[in-house]
């Protein structure tokens, strides 16, 4: 590699030892970086057709969920007294009432071997039919739909209960009185726990995805200009912290990119199907997932810079990318599955809050100063970690030849 002769300004003081590109005007180095990250991805054509077809996945998700949601069940049961004939009824009069997504028909038969005969040969769903000693039996051919058993046996019981009312001078509602019960949560609301399990889901899936696309990314353009000697070449131009904030500057910015496409494709794929109301009061949970998602990616960014810069060829990172791994799958986890005291907990540790805290948000109310007080700890924590990773990054960078253990690049001469 060719030595530069230093150079002095009009007052005899050394000039910078890392002059600017030539043609690159008045930007910074590490803009010139972050624009050639962004370039080089943009026209990358498995990137462009790998965040297709998770558009088109998205989009025909939320289309056959809504398809599912909106699809009725009809069912047709036998029957062979007039006493299963109403049963039938109300049940009908109830799956209707619920969202009308469920209608039951009774196809009355003069004898018992006629009802099971239409099951026999599929002209009914079930067979509903009364013993001789009362007791009630519901029969299908090879399976009895949930839905259909369910709604049968409540109104079985409401229409026995009706029966047995009414045989002693009295109203099945007299006899249930004081028997209503409610339900209630002290935090929070059933609806708005079902909305949390779906954001945490698509929180975690899409934090989990890009973690690992883009910060992969990272860490192979790193490996790659370490074996090219590329960065030998750049590090005549430009400093080597600039070459690590713009490659963690660029893929931030294509990552949240992305995620804007994703979270954009699904509100209008909810919009065309009668479904946004459903998902409301995501909406502002989702701005929160944005800030927390830019504090947590810019860590991993630096890590993954750091893990690329410690080794001499791509298959090292299988054995160095172990703990970030980890902590990206902690996030996976946090949002799946934690809840109460574990999910409060994790709403404030770097990296696992981008998922936490935006459920909690979602979940039950939340005091504004927690989501700010997570951020501004998520914030610090991708500050240190990038002044961390830089200091690693500049001393690992230029070193050939085996991979480096961080306990020997921390020890490396700058």
């Amino acid at each position: 590699m060719s030595t530069e002769t230093p150079v002095k300004d009009r007052a005899g003081n050394a000039a910078s030892p890392h002059p600017a590109p030539q043609g690159s005007g008045t930007q910074p180095p590490w803009l010139i970086v972050t624009l050639r990250e962004v370039m080089i991805k943009a026209k990358d054509r498995s990137y462009a057709i790998s965040t297709f077809i998770t558009l088109v996945l998205i989009v025909a998700g939320v289309v056959f969920n809504a398809f599912m949601m909106n699809r009725g069940d009809d069912f047709t049961v036998a029957v062979q007294s007039e006493a299963g004939a109403a049963v039938v009824e109300l049940a009908d009069e109830a799956g209707r009432a619920d969202d009308g997504n469920l209608t039951v028909s009774a196809v009355v038969v003069d004898s018992d071997d006629g009802t099971l005969g239409l099951v026999r040969e599929e002209e009914a769903d079930a067979a509903l039919l009364q013993g001789t000693n009362g007791v009630w039996q519901l029969t299908g051919k090879t399976e009895i739909p949930g839905g259909l058993s369910a709604v049968l046996g409540q109104s079985l019981n409401d229409y026995v209960l009706g029966q047995n009312a009414a045989a002693a001078g009295t109203t099945a509602e007299e006899l249930l009185s004081g028997g209503d019960l409610e339900q209630s949560l002290l935090e929070g609301s059933e609806e708005d726990q079902l909305l949390a399990t779906i954001a945490g889901f698509a929180f975690s899936f899409l934090f989990y995805m890009a973690s690992i696309i883009f910060g992969m990314a990272i860490a192979n353009s790193v490996v790659e200009e370490k074996q090219n000697r590329v960065v030998e070449i750049l590090a005549t131009a430009i400093p080597i912290r600039q070459l690590l904030y713009g490659k963690v500057l660029g893929n931030t910015i294509l990552a949240m990119v992305q995620l804007a496409l994703y979270g954009g494709a699904a509100l209008l794929a909810l919009n065309l199907t009668d479904t946004a109301d459903l998902v409301g009061s995501i909406i502002p949970a989702s701005g929160w997932f944005f800030v927390f998602f830019l504090a947590g990616f810019l860590i991993l960014a630096a890590i993954w810079a750091v893990l690329g810069s410690l080794a001499s060829r791509a298959e090292d990172l299988t054995n160095n990318s172990t703990p970030v791994m980890g902590l990206i799958f902690a996030a996976l986890f946090v949002g799946l599955f934690a809840s109460g005291q574990l999910l409060v907990v994790a709403s404030y540790v770097p990296v696992v809050s981008s998922v936490a805290m935006p459920i909690r948000v979602l979940n039950s109310p939340v005091a504004v100063w927690e989501p700010l007080l997570s951020l501004v700890i998520a914030l610090a924590a991708a500050v240190a970690l990038l002044h961390l990773g830089e200091k690693i990054y500049r001393r690992a960078v230029m070193q050939g030849g085996g991979a480096l253990s961080l306990r020997k690049a921390i020890k490396l001469e700058q």
